[in-house]
């Protein structure tokens, strides 16, 4: 149970934080700017995963629990309660921010700014390169305790460039917590499949160039 609870918790603070970053720069009039809400987002998954990787693994993240499971290192029937541990918390941090901020209408929710084909696209592609990274840096001896500054910087760099036109979210559960509270399903889709098909592609590279 402590495992879940660690996903929940964990997936929490990245929501609260990620989230939280982009309500408050609403709000503030800009005062974070897109740099600071990318630079939250890498540092509260870096924190993350240092707090809670020796419980749970700190996937924080639907797709990269799936995929774990597809290369054998994650058992399959943890997967759904893993899942909705990690919607549970992005659910809770949304509602928190929406208690803080009521009038505040997406409550960091991502959507499209180009075409839906576009952000699918990218969505893909960065978590792609996300999950590579992960299982890359996670699974060598010599790399695997530098794993939460390179999947944080791996973050924010993806934030930091692609956030504008997708969002950036490589994380259903990240964009399911808003979408939910705040109402706002349109394009919620994209950002479940193209994450999750990105981080299996991924896996399967992995799997192919280990081998």
């Amino acid at each position: 149970m402590k495992k879940y609870v660690a996903e929940l918790l964990g997936t929490f603070m990245l929501v609260f934080c990620g989230t939280g970053a982009i309500v408050i720069n609403d709000v503030s009039e800009g005062v974070v700017g897109h740099g600071g809400v990318a630079v939250t987002f890498g540092l509260i998954v870096a924190a993350v995963i240092y707090a809670f990787g020796s419980l749970s693994g700190a996937h924080i993240n639907p797709a990269v629990s799936i995929a774990f499971s597809v290369v054998g290192l994650f058992r399959k029937k943890d997967i759904l309660p893993f899942v909705l541990a990690q919607i549970t918390g992005a659910i809770l941090a949304s509602l928190t921010l929406q208690i803080l901020f009521p009038s505040h209408q997406s409550l960091g929710g991502t959507l499209p700014s180009g075409s839906y084909f576009q952000s699918f696209v990218l969505e893909l592609i960065l978590t792609y390169m996300l999950m590579l990274v992960i299982l890359f840096v996670s699974q060598q001896e010599g790399t695997k305790q530098f794993t939460g500054f390179v999947v944080g910087g791996v973050v924010l760099l993806e934030a930091w460039f692609a956030g504008p036109i997708c969002g950036a979210s490589m994380n259903p559960a990240r964009s399911i917590g808003p979408a939910i509270v705040s109402g706002n399903f349109s394009a919620l889709y994209l950002y479940i499949f193209a994450p999750v098909t990105g981080a299996i592609a991924a896996s399967f590279t992995w799997k192919y160039l280990k081998s």
